[in-house]
């Protein structure tokens, strides 16, 4: 089993010198991935549901969240190995013709260590303020992620939808795999069925390993029915707020987990606090994760 760092790119872990100390020390450390979330814009008064809490959403309203491409960029020029994932990207937010070439560009200036995981979003306050309409974003995600993999794949890229149209356009550079990995982020049957039917991987969030291993038998459904294979999807998820134990990484395990991206709530105090962090980290859950 693997495990990733979540995440960067957002309050404390917004800052330069910090980004580039997380990704140095997670790539030294044998860390798989590192995460950056994303979300434009937050409001201080809002009444969509935040899905991982009981309350709103934990992250005061003031807290930087830096744009998770650019991040990453920063970070893949300090390592060469570590992989980089967008935890989660807000795809139907995006124009996706843009979107399918900053992705690529992440791609190729990591050397093919980009993965794109990506959700269609929660606050509909978000929705309005960059004018995206916030009904049929499950339909929009999906015609954007199809519109992408065309514009990544062909020589002349041609795509005609419900909200987005081009003709025998040309976009490079294309990224070094000739596709970039797509992991669906969310736990609703409809995020479940979206994994199975078109995604390369699932963002499990906020999940026990029982609870885990719930959607993991949903998702073997799911997935036969879409005539695929569980072997085929890469099944990546944090326990986030969720406590953890060490006989835990065996029941993830077990349950079909390839990848835990445990969450550091904490501010450091100093990049040297930061770094004693990552290496307790690295000695209480990377290590053992590795030997299962």
């Amino acid at each position: 089993m693997k495990i990733g760092f979540f995440a960067v790119g957002i309050g404390h872990l917004a800052r330069p010198d910090l980004i580039k100390t997380v990704a140095v020390h997670a790539e030294r450390l044998n860390f798989s991935t590192i995460w950056a979330p994303e979300h434009v814009v937050l409001l201080d008064q809002y009444i969509s549901k935040y899905p991982y809490s009981q309350g709103g959403f934990a992250v005061p309203t003031a807290t930087a969240f830096t744009d998770p491409f650019v991040t990453l960029g920063y970070a893949a020029a300090y390592t060469a190995r570590l992989k980089l994932v967008t935890g989660i990207c807000l795809v139907p937010e995006h124009n996706p013709v843009v979107l399918a070439k900053v992705v690529a560009t992440l791609d190729q200036v990591s050397g093919g260590r980009f993965t794109l995981g990506v959700g269609v979003g929660w606050l509909e306050e978000e929705f309005n303020a960059v004018g995206v309409p916030w009904e049929r974003r499950v339909q929009r995600t999906r015609e954007y992620i199809e519109a992408m993999r065309c514009l990544w794949r062909d020589a002349h890229s041609t795509y005609k939808g419900e909200f987005i149209n081009f003709e025998n356009v040309r976009s490079y550079p294309k990224p070094v795999r000739g596709e970039v990995p797509i992991w669906f982020g969310g736990e609703s049957d409809t995020a479940l069925k979206c994994v199975a039917d078109y995604s390369n991987g699932w963002c499990g969030f906020n999940l026990s390993a029982g609870e885990a291993a719930a959607k993991m038998k949903r998702l073997d459904v799911l997935i036969k029915a879409a005539g695929r294979k569980r072997s085929e999807i890469h099944m990546a998820l944090s326990p986030y707020a969720k406590p953890i134990t060490r006989d835990d990484l065996k029941r993830y395990r077990d349950a079909g987990v390839d990848e835990l991206a445990l969450v550091e709530f904490k501010p450091p105090a100093s990049e040297r606090e930061l770094i004693a962090k990552m290496e307790q980290m690295a000695r209480e859950w990377v290590e053992p994760a590795a030997k299962i």
